[in-house]
């Protein structure tokens, strides 16, 4: 692999059938990646293409509830749930100046939970509990998320063994750090808007956590940006899904694997996405992984726990009324209801 202005395809079958062989060459692969790209399609995944449909259609089923109905279900200081449109500045990166909000609208749903957890005993944000909508409302929204998210929680899982052979650790390195995983997803509607200059469906950005795992949808909008400076298209590739690693990554490997820069563009027409973000145990620490520091290459980043991390994320990017502390809009940048009629 040399190609840095193409996102790789990665059949990742092989190794989740436990070829030995074949593994060690994917390790390769995911290492030169992970160093020069920072993004790659995986085929191969085991995730059921009817489960994936399943779950985007419950997402279209969700943003098209009325206006109100989402606004009972309102993002709070335990951060789950619906986030209205215009949202977020990502300011948390050095991608692009970005000056306008964000033209999408989420819903935030984290790792289901008891309500005996410890996280949510103690008011621990990002832990849950969930709000769900309804019932009767949207009758297969809550099973079929929760199958989708258990086999996205089982993929990112059966990837850490691949990423420690990457790194040139044991396989089982990772175990214990991702026994209660500190997931979260981004269920988002990309309306079919005209954006203005220098607006997008997302802003120029880097993803908070470890990985980020997505089903690569048809209609295009998300682009990458290479290292030299450009914007390459993330295509669709049928079965794939787009892997590619964040903030808390970077930190954690001292820059050795890359958080890289990308953006959404406004769709020609609505698009419809579950982003899932799989993260280690709220308490892990950021101190660099053996063999990603050096003479040549000290730690470069404060030391930090995830959950700490994540709020930061969260809080700069998110302006009040929709769960972090950035101020909120000005009055003259609320949503527009003529050109969204859903937000009608």
């Amino acid at each position: 692999m040399t190609h840095t202005r193409e996102i790789p395809v990665l059949d990742i079958a092989p190794f989740l059938a436990g070829d030995m062989e074949a593994t060690g060459e994917l390790a390769k692969n995911l290492r030169w990646i992970q160093e020069e790209i920072g993004f790659y399609y995986i085929v191969g995944h085991g995730v059921p293409a009817d489960l994936i449909a399943a779950a985007v259609d419950q997402v279209r089923g969700l943003h098209a509830l009325p206006q109100d109905e989402k606004l009972k279900l309102k993002v709070d200081e335990r951060t789950t749930g619906y986030v209205p449109i215009k949202s977020t500045i990502y300011v948390t990166t050095d991608a692009g100046d970005n000056t306008k909000y964000d033209l999408n609208e989420n819903y935030r749903i984290v790792r289901e939970r008891p309500d005996d957890h410890p996280g949510i005993r103690e008011g621990r944000r990002f832990t849950g509990p969930n709000k769900w909508p309804a019932p009767e409302l949207l009758p297969g929204f809550k099973p079929t998320m929760l199958a989708y998210y258990q086999a996205m929680e089982d993929l990112g899982g059966s990837l850490l063994p691949l990423y420690a052979r990457a790194l040139g650790l044991a396989p089982n390195y990772f175990d214990g750090m991702f026994t209660d995983p500190h997931w979260l997803t981004r269920n988002v509607r990309y309306p079919a808007v005209e954006a203005e200059e220098d607006e997008f469906g997302i802003s120029p950005h880097t993803d908070h956590g470890f990985i980020t795992l997505l089903p690569i949808p048809e209609i295009p909008g998300l682009e990458v940006k290479t290292r030299d400076g450009d914007w390459i298209t993330a295509g669709y590739v049928e079965g794939a899904m787009i892997v590619n690693s964040g903030d808390f990554m970077q930190k954690w490997t001292n820059g050795r694997f890359i958080a890289t820069p990308h953006r959404v563009l406004a769709p020609p027409v609505e698009r419809h996405i579950s982003a899932f973000f799989y993260n280690p145990n709220w308490d892990v620490r950021s101190e660099p992984l053996p063999g990603c520091t050096g003479p040549d290459n000290p730690p470069r980043y404060e030391v930090t726990t995830f959950y700490d991390h994540l709020c930061n994320y969260v809080d700069r990017n998110y302006k009040k009324s929709s769960g972090g502390q950035a101020p909120d809009m000005a009055p003259d940048m609320t949503p527009d209801m003529e050109t969204d009629p859903a937000l009608s």
